[in-house]
Parts: structure tokens; sequence; C-alpha cells
């Protein structure tokens, strides 16, 4: 009996965290879609870089709910014992669960088919916008900055642009040179293609594969707290009368 009130009371206070960790989320989630550009400001071009595959805006706030409907049932079942919030918040987290997995697995094993499959999106985008959508070129230049690239493939996804129409050079970050760490301006066709500036899907891969280590040991960690709370939560079930 003792046993299972301390586990009831981890539980509890576990999914008060996950409740509030979701109020967070959903309250920056709100932030960056309203305000986009002062996120970036203050968290830099680790932001902007996410920013160009996904809406980081509405990410934050499908995590946020998520994470806060999941704490509410967790927190509601374990303090009134109920058995119905107890199954709902094992088959979501189940669900939650099952879906980092094969994405994991995608991730890893078809990482060219994604590659193929986000230049089909962005290189597009960049060509119709860089240069004309003020807060599109400031993502793609907080990006360019911090990872040290030119676009999404190389210099070309830039030709035909609105800031090359207007400019008839490409963006000073295709011609960096890694050698004395400045750039060569004007960036002429003929300076990008001797600096040969990596894209930024190349080196946002190179830094994830460089940080393996962290990267999964965290994703390790959340997978460890997830499978511990399907198990608390059965447990509480299956002692619930």
């Amino acid at each position: 009996m003792q046993c299972f009130s301390f586990i009831k009371t981890m539980m509890i206070l576990f999914n008060m965290l996950i409740f509030l960790c979701g109020v967070a989320l959903l309250a920056v989630g709100i932030w960056v879609s309203v305000d986009g550009p002062s996120f970036m400001k203050i968290f830099g071009p680790l932001s902007s870089s996410a920013m160009e595959f996904v809406n980081v805006g509405y990410f934050l706030i499908a995590a946020g709910a998520a994470l806060l409907t999941l704490g509410f049932l967790g927190c509601y079942g374990a303090q009134t014992e109920n058995k119905c919030a107890l199954v709902m918040f094992f088959f979501i987290l189940l669900l939650i669960f099952t879906a980092e997995v094969a994405a994991a697995v995608v991730a890893l094993v078809y990482t060219t088919t994604a590659e193929n499959f986000l230049t089909l999106m962005v290189v597009p985008t960049i060509k119709k916008e860089y240069g004309s959508q003020k807060d599109f070129t400031q993502v793609w230049n907080s990006t360019m900055e911090g990872l040290k690239c030119c676009g999404f493939n190389n210099y070309t996804d830039f030709e035909d642009s609105p800031y090359e129409k207007e400019n008839n050079v490409f963006p000073p970050y295709c011609c960096f040179d890694h050698d004395n760490g400045t750039f060569v301006e004007p960036c002429t066709r003929v300076e990008a293609q001797n600096q040969k500036v990596e894209g930024c899907f190349n080196q946002l891969l190179y830094d994830i594969r460089t940080n393996a280590v962290t990267v999964g040991g965290v994703a390790a960690g959340i997978g460890g707290l997830e499978l511990a709370a399907m198990i608390v939560s059965m447990y509480l079930y299956c002692n619930l009368k």
C-alpha cells in the first residue's frame, strides 16, 4: 500500500511537470506564430534553421497541446484514481512513442529520400521569396550566418530569386572564405563557384552527426521516461479497485 501511494504521488508530480511544460510550449508557440522575428533574434541560428523546414509556431502549439492533455490526464487519473483517464494517458503516450520510433527509423534509413523531398519543397520557395519576403529572407540570413552555409543545397538555389534579379549577385554567405573567415564581395557566380560553400541541409546533418552522442542520449532519455510513465500508469490501473 505504501508503494502504491508513493508511485501515485510521483505520477501526480511528474504529470504536473508535463502539464507545465505543455503550457510553456503552447505560450512559446503562440509567441512564435505572432512575432517570429523576435523569437529568432533571441534564439539565433538554431531556431531559424528549424524554421526553414517546419512552421515552428504551429509545431510548438501542437506539441504544447499534446503535453498539456497528457499532463492533465495523468494527473487527474492518478489523483482521482480514474481508470478511464489512466487508460487514455497510456494509449496517447504509446501512440507518441510509436510515432517517435517510426520517425527515427525513417530519418536514419531514408535520409536521402527526405533530402530529395525537402529539396522539392524548399528550393522553389527560395527562388520565389528570398529577397522579397522580409521574414523569410531574415530566417535564411540568420541560418546561413550561424551555420556558415549557403542555401539549401548551394548557391544555385538563389538563381532567379528576387534578390539575385535585383542585385545581380548572390547572398554574401555564399562567398564565405573559410580560410581567413571573411566574405568575398561582390559574391558573383565565379566567386560562389570558387568558394564552394556547403548547403545548409548538409551542414545541419553534419552538426547533428558531430553531436550524435548528445542527440542519442537525449532521445534515449525521453524514450525511457515515456516507457516509465506507461509502466506506472498500467501499474496504477491494475491496482485500482
